[in-house]
Formats: structure tokens, C-alpha cells, sequence
């Protein structure tokens, strides 16, 4: 079988390069996988849980809007933000989801409600990856 080469990027680094079977990304249209010799394809990104596939194993990370892009061989994604289960803080999100709501009901500001929807919007996806379960180890037998 053959593979494809994953390339993460946010404007801050290269979160992540790796040899995969197989991506799930959240574009703009719903739930994208792509495969090997995908045909070439440019997409919109939205905020949402991305799954990759390699030989041994499945990954989740959470990310922000951005791009994907690929040619059948090499995916690239640019997005705004990439973490893993293992970096975000549960407590700490369900904190920030408690704050935003509250702030969303006081706050009249425009500019600063759409602060505090980005800022919500990011914490809900970063909760649906934590109450996802923890990433599959496939048995190599």
C-alpha cells in the first residue's frame, strides 16, 4: 500500500511531518478523507478534529481554520492552530467555555463578542477532542 507524507504547519511552526495511510480533515463542505493518489485538491479548513492514519496507529489533533492542500502524495495543512489530546488542559477549557458564555450574555461590544465566539468556538472543539477517545495502537501481527 502506498502512502502519503503529512506536513502540519501554523503560522508559529511545523507542528507535525509524517508518513501516513490515510487523513480526516473538517473542511468547509463536512468531513474529508484523503487517501493516496488523491486527486489534486485545494480546500478550506474549518475549525474542527482531524484524524490521521499511519501503519501502527490513529491520531487526533484539534485545529483552527486553514487550508489543505494535496496532490495525491503529499498533504499539507496550514492552519491557525494544531494541538494534540495531550496538550490541552481539561479543566482549563471548561473554564474558558463557562467564562465566554457568561461574557457572550454581558458583553454588548461587536468586536468583542466576536472575541468571545472565536474564543468559544475553540474551546468546543478542543472539549470534542478531549471527550474523543484516546488514540488507537494498532497490533502489527
Amino acid at each position: 500500500m502506498s502512502n502519503l507524507y503529512l506536513k502540519i504547519i501554523t503560522p508559529k511552526k511545523v507542528v507535525l511531518e509524517k508518513e501516513i495511510i490515510s487523513i480526516t480533515v473538517p473542511s468547509s463542505e463536512g468531513d474529508m478523507t484523503i487517501l493516496p493518489r488523491h486527486i489534486h485538491l485545494f480546500s478550506l479548513l474549518k475549525e474542527g478534529i482531524v484524524t490521521y492514519r499511519t501503519q501502527k496507529s490513529e491520531e487526533l489533533l484539534a485545529i483552527g481554520g486553514g487550508y489543505v492542500e494535496t496532490d495525491g502524495e503529499m498533504v499539507q495543512l496550514l492552519v491557525s492552530r494544531a494541538y494534540g489530546q495531550d496538550e490541552i488542559d481539561h479543566t482549563a477549557t471548561l473554564k474558558a467555555i463557562e467564562t465566554a458564555k457568561s461574557d457572550m450574555k454581558q458583553i454588548k461590544d461587536k468586536k468583542q463578542q466576536q472575541e468571545i465566539s472565536t474564543l468559544l468556538r475553540r474551546s468546543l472543539v478542543d472539549l470534542k477532542l478531549i471527550k474523543r477517545k484516546a488514540p488507537k495502537s494498532f497490533n502489527s501481527e
